[in-house]
């Protein structure tokens, strides 16, 4: 065994005795490397702004429907159809981005005489709603904020070129 460590006690001292102190060749480098002005950095482009676009095809008809005839198409294209409609010069409110099956109700708050419902987005971010605002993807207007539930008031295309009203209700959900 003391053979064995001589011998790599012997080879480590010739192997390090191959490696050279001198380092001044690199720190001459470095220091003209130092002394050398940098290059000048491109300035960051400007950011460009994205429009915004109102989407506003929501009175066509679905393409993903079937087409029943020509002559309901074209009453649905001429916008011929009875009932109420869509506004569609008002603008569109953050929740209506949801469905509305993907909404909870989490509480109520009042304030001024005016009842709010929490709503929470399948994100978990918890929006204020009264009567008025707008939620989920079928024009539904919140028409009365309860304390359990709120109700709305959905507008949809009943597939004849008008649209139909749909009461439903959005209920208070278990805390999760």
């Amino acid at each position: 065994m003391n053979a064995r460590a001589l011998l790599l006690a012997t080879l480590a001292i010739l192997l390090l005795s191959a490696c050279d102190r001198g380092v001044g060749d690199l720190e001459r480098w470095v220091a003209e490397e130092s002394q050398r002005p940098g290059e000048p950095i491109d300035p960051i482009p400007p950011m460009a702004t994205a429009e915004v676009v109102t989407y506003q095809a929501f009175d066509l008809r679905d393409p993903f429907q079937r087409q029943a005839s020509r002559a309901e198409d074209d009453a649905v294209e001429a916008g011929t159809g009875a009932g109420p409609r869509p506004d569609p010069d008002r603008r569109r409110e953050f929740l209506e981005g949801f469905p509305l099956d993907t909404l909870n109700m989490v509480g109520t708050l009042r304030i001024d005489e005016i009842d709010y419902a929490l709503i929470r987005d399948n994100e978990n971010v918890v929006h204020r709603v009264s009567e008025g605002s707008y939620m989920g993807r079928n024009h539904g207007r919140v028409e009365r904020v309860l304390g359990n539930r709120v109700e709305l008031r959905e507008l949809v295309q009943d597939g004849r070129g008008g649209w139909s009203e749909r009461r439903v209700q959005v209920a208070m959900s278990e805390a999760r």
